[in-house]
């Protein structure tokens, strides 16, 4: 592979450009769909006379969602004595009525113990909290890779990172794929799978960096850095997504966002990794005060010492 990023950066960067603006264009718009553990809705107590199957309640659940609405986001929960708790949307009288006749015909007779509205399992302080936890990750990354490597590095990973987790929610809300728990985990495990890709590709940029002191120019320094990792890297986030591929395929719907949030923030976690976070590293060594040149006084050899 003979990738030549820094003669076909803007391109990169054009594309990731428009990607946002595309992301933030549908959050605004479209917003996004958030399931019963952000809106809460209604808790159903029910006691089976007989047990039934998960698969059973699940695919009862799912077909009669197409009838009613309040369906559409659902979590089931079973206890022992062959009671299931299930919650779902906000429905009004005539709905919880129906969804209960509709259960007792297909699932058999039950007792209902209770109904009763709910309020979100995710609270306005519980989000304030992510939002917060997700700013002290991007600090410590920054004061982590400041340390490790340079702050261009460390600026460069970050702004990365903010990329994947805004492209990912513009997927999210474009095709209105349901926001619930197991969401808020895919987003961290997208932070922490692009940081490992970037921090590879970064440590190979710094070795090469050193390595030829000076002589070569960075922008090739980088592509040779790049291309060296960059079949690891694909393999790596390749093998990832055929498991993700697969979990897709046969898992329930109740992990369909997290699948599919993974999916989608892996293969722009890699492309940014490659594409992105490397360009934006050489174009942030412009900023960067460049060495001073010591003449050796030996004008016959035209010799010069560069002090770092």
């Amino acid at each position: 592979m003979n990738l030549k990023l820094m003669k076909t950066k803007n391109i990169y960067f054009t594309f990731s450009v428009l990607m946002m603006l595309f992301s933030f264009f549908s959050m605004f718009t479209k917003g996004f769909n958030l399931g019963i553990d952000f809106t809460g809705g209604n808790l159903y107590q029910l006691k089976f006379e007989k047990p039934v199957s998960k698969e059973l309640v699940g695919n009862t659940l799912d077909d009669m969602s197409k009838t009613f609405p309040s369906l559409k986001s659902h979590k089931v929960q079973f206890s022992e004595g062959n009671v299931l708790f299930l919650r779902t949307q906000v429905a009004d009288e005539k709905e919880k009525v129906g969804v209960l006749d509709g259960l007792k015909t297909k699932l058999g007779n039950f007792e209902t113990v209770k109904t009763e509205k709910i309020g979100s399992v995710i609270g306005d302080e519980l989000t304030k909290n992510a939002f917060m936890a997700l700013l002290l990750a991007s600090i410590s990354i920054l004061i982590y890779i400041t340390i490790r490597f340079e702050w261009i590095y460390a600026l460069s990973s970050v702004l990365s990172l903010l990329h994947d987790v805004i492209v990912t929610l513009g997927f999210v809300s474009f095709f209105q794929f349901e926001i619930n728990t197991p969401f808020i985990a895919a987003i961290l495990t997208i932070l922490g799978y692009s940081m490992n890709d970037t921090i590879v590709i970064f440590d190979r940029i710094r070795e090469n960096d050193h390595k030829y002191k000076g002589k070569k120019p960075f922008g090739e320094v980088i592509d040779e850095s790049v291309n060296k990792v960059f079949w690891r890297s694909l393999y790596t986030s390749t093998t990832t997504l055929l498991a993700l591929l697969a979990l897709l395929i046969f898992s329930g719907e109740s992990l369909k966002t997290f699948n599919i949030t993974l999916f989608v923030g892996i293969i722009f976690g890699t492309y940014s990794s490659i594409w992105l976070a490397s360009p934006m590293v050489y174009l942030m060594r412009r900023f960067k005060k460049p060495p001073k040149i010591e003449k050796t006084g030996k004008k016959d050899r035209g010799m010069e010492k560069v002090i770092v």
